[in-house]
């Protein structure tokens, strides 16, 4: 049976990087018939936090990444470490160090100063007999660190191939900290043996631990997992995905309004390709062609523009009933619309702005003016479309719009048609200023079929207050 596991860190948000590889986990496991397993590594007990957890957990529900144990706490689960790391001990395959933080770093610096390479100098390894005992009575705090053996440590790997590592140039690592708690390549072994993982499927920053944990299960004889380094996920300018290049927070894309299997898609094709010329894929079948043996070696860039492209892609397939369900939180959240509010006006704006929505926030930036009057005027609109003599149209546009008894698009596009034939004027120099003055924008789906949806009470009340608008702005300036 495979069982492969995710295991965040909760000292922060859910990662872009660990969402992607526990998703390529996700899919091994149920292309496979397998168990995916969460695990929440939360020894860094000060920068730990049950808030980070949640976001973690809810983060992971919202992929649609259900798993099937968990999830585990390493917190809970102290002394099972402490019982392996003493049983090292006593087989004289690990031992106590009881060097402070400040001796180690003048001993450090020391070393760095004649311009040579630092590893812990086993200083503790060699102790006498006494000089064991007075650390002990003087109650000094002490660490287990594990005495790396001579020869090399190799491994196959399922992404890059044959790995090796001389065992000199690994330093006598911590398996127990002198505060208790456990050193990440210690209990990162003890539990994938104890939930009896088979693949440890990570991202490739990990190669360089992997000798290091090799060396545990071999010290504690056990069989060790087959490993699988997935590549790192790169900014556009290739170097690693950070905060400077924006949000990598899984739960930011969620607030921006991405849809979780838009998501999801983009995030499976960082570093992994199907091996076909397509790229819009449900679960279900990145689940059917999901492979290990097709993820690259290579970086995966993080490109924010194929994400929105994507999503947008998703909106466009959804149908206008699922697509309101999908926007209605984040049209509260704005305040554009409350608890109460008209679902057949909101499907008839959806209908008309689908085809411009990127995200599911887009409405709120591009579409305010269906929920609200009070907005600003395109600054550089009003520059381009407003003109000498605009005022004495508009009104005249007005008092038309208010004879008609069908409010309707044809009878709109009518008036302003006539109106513009009895100028002696293009259309578009009354449509352009009608937009401004109804929308307070320069672009957004046609004009008429917008009067007909905002009705005629709308259309005439947001007309006369931009003609009063225009009107102050002259005697202004």
């Amino acid at each position: 049976m495979i069982r492969v596991r995710i295991a965040p860190s909760p000292t922060g948000y859910l990662h872009v990087g660990t969402a992607r590889t526990a998703l390529f986990n996700y899919l091994f496991a149920r292309k496979e018939g397998g168990i995916f397993i969460l695990r929440i590594e939360d020894t860094d007990i000060k920068r730990s936090s049950q808030e980070m957890v949640d976001v973690i957990l809810d983060s992971l529900t919202w992929l649609g990444l259900d798993w099937d144990e968990g999830p585990y706490f390493q917190s809970e689960r102290f002394d099972i470490y402490r019982k392996y790391a003493e049983k090292l001990v006593s087989e004289g395959k690990a031992y106590y160090c009881y060097c402070t933080p400040e001796e180690i770093k003048e001993r450090k610096e020391k070393v760095q100063k004649q311009g040579k390479v630092w590893k812990y100098d086993r200083r503790c390894l060699y102790l006498t007999d006494e000089e064991r005992k007075r650390f002990e009575g003087e109650g000094r705090p002490k660490a287990i660190r594990f005495h790396v053996p001579d020869g090399k440590t190799d491994f196959d790997d399922l992404i890059h191939g044959r790995i090796e590592r001389e065992n000199q140039d690994i330093e006598d690592f911590v398996l127990i900290k002198s505060d208790g708690t456990p050193g990440y390549n210690f209990s990162v072994v003890i539990d994938d043996h104890e939930m009896e993982i088979t693949h440890v499927i990570r991202g490739d920053d990990h190669i360089s631990n992997t000798p290091k944990q090799i060396l545990v299960y071999k010290a504690l004889g056990w069989d060790e997992p087959a490993f699988a380094h997935v590549p790192l996920i790169l900014g556009q300018d290739r170097s690693k995905l950070s905060k400077r290049h924006g949000a990598v927070a899984v739960s930011y894309y969620r607030d921006q309004g991405i849809l979780p299997e838009a998501f999801v898609n983009f995030l499976a094709l960082l570093g992994w390709s199907p091996g076909e010329d397509r790229e819009i894929f449900s679960m279900d079948e990145l689940i059917k062609v999901f492979s290990l043996e097709r993820v690259g070696k290579k970086p995966a860039i993080f490109d924010i523009n194929k994400l929105l492209w994507m999503n947008q892609e998703y909106i466009r397939k959804l149908d206008n009933e699922e697509l309101v369900e999908r926007i209605v939180p984040y049209l509260k959240r704005s305040g554009l619309i409350g608890a109460e509010f008209e679902r057949d006006y909101l499907l008839k704006v959806v209908h008309l702005m689908k085809e411009r929505l990127q995200t599911l926030r887009d409405l709120e930036k591009i579409g305010y003016y269906y929920f609200k009057d009070d907005f600003d005027y395109d600054p550089k609109g009003l520059k381009k479309r407003i003109y000498p003599g605009v005022e004495k149209r508009l009104e005249m546009v007005i008092e038309e719009l208010e004879k008609i008894d069908e409010w309707d698009e044809k009878a709109c596009e009518d008036v302003v048609r006539r109106i513009a034939e009895e100028e002696g004027c293009k259309a578009g120099e009354i449509i352009h200023p009608i937009r401004l003055g109804i929308s307070g924008m320069t672009f957004g789906p046609g004009l008429f079929e917008l009067m007909e949806l905002l009705g005629k009470a709308r259309v005439i009340n947001r007309l006369k207050r931009f003609v009063e608008f225009l009107r102050k702005r002259e005697e202004d300036h």
